[in-house]
């Protein structure tokens, strides 16, 4: 089996709307004497993404609803914020103290909608998921393509709670170019049993494996995986489960 190697790309600026983030990142990469090569993965967090796309909002220009106002005093919270996380949303799925589960526009199953507090770059901002992370991911891996040359996949990254386990991790809201889901039912595992149900979530894999090198409070917002042979043409929304199958709904 080829290693797999994950190298952290530490040293991008604060990002701004429109930054260039193709060439910060291939500058940040040529800093570490590394050129990208056909196979490679980039791993960028949402928030960088966000950030250059403008998905980012000043709290001190909210007028929280009624509804969020109610929910608010409920659960502890900013109604400035709660107001943000109810328009990224299409329903609540719980609350608790301090605690806002929703179901966003995207069709993702997250805290606050993904609405981030933490690393914003102003104490009152708030940075939201981005809008079509998929095409996000799709355009960047377009442009690195076109600069590099080499053929490279790449993923969108967020911090993900997980029902009946502690901790977060780093799952996939957005990618090009790599498989999302490599399915092994119908494949007979080493004791000639043929698998049933066993589809693994590689894009999830890959973010989570970024992660490592990335830490929460570090400011590495991209990791480059090399090795993973993961060339593919999925998109994160094959990972989103059809209500009709969701159990737990």
């Amino acid at each position: 089996m080829t290693p797999v190697s994950i190298y952290p790309v530490p040293g991008l600026p604060e990002i701004g709307r429109d930054a260039p983030l193709v060439s910060l990142i291939l500058d940040g990469l040529k800093a570490l004497g590394l050129t990208l090569e056909a196979g490679d993965v980039v791993v960028i967090t949402q928030k960088v993404i966000s950030k250059a796309e403008g998905r980012v909002r000043r709290l001190d220009e909210v007028h929280p609803s009624d509804r969020a106002r109610e929910i608010a005093s409920r659960i502890a919270y900013d109604p400035r914020h709660v107001e943000v996380i109810l328009s990224e949303s299409v329903r609540i799925v719980r609350e608790a103290p301090r605690v806002l589960i929703t179901e966003t526009r995207h069709g993702f199953v997250a805290a606050n909608a993904g609405v981030d507090r933490s690393n914003t770059g102003g104490v009152d901002l708030v940075v939201l998921l981005p809008e079509r992370p998929d095409e996000s991911a799709r355009d960047l891996r377009q442009a690195f393509v076109a600069v590099s040359g080499a053929d490279v996949g790449v993923v969108i990254s967020d911090s993900f709670g997980r029902p009946w386990r502690e901790g977060q991790i780093n799952v996939a809201i957005g990618s090009a170019g790599v498989i999302a889901l490599r399915d092994y039912r119908g494949k007979r595992d080493s004791d000639g049993y043929e698998l049933q149900g066993t589809e693994l979530g590689v894009v999830d894999e890959l973010a989570s494996a970024a992660e490592l090198v990335m830490g929460k409070l570090d400011r590495v917002p991209v990791a480059l995986i090399r090795g993973a042979a993961v060339a593919g043409e999925g998109r994160v929304r094959e990972l989103l489960r059809d209500p009709a199958t969701d159990l737990f709904r």
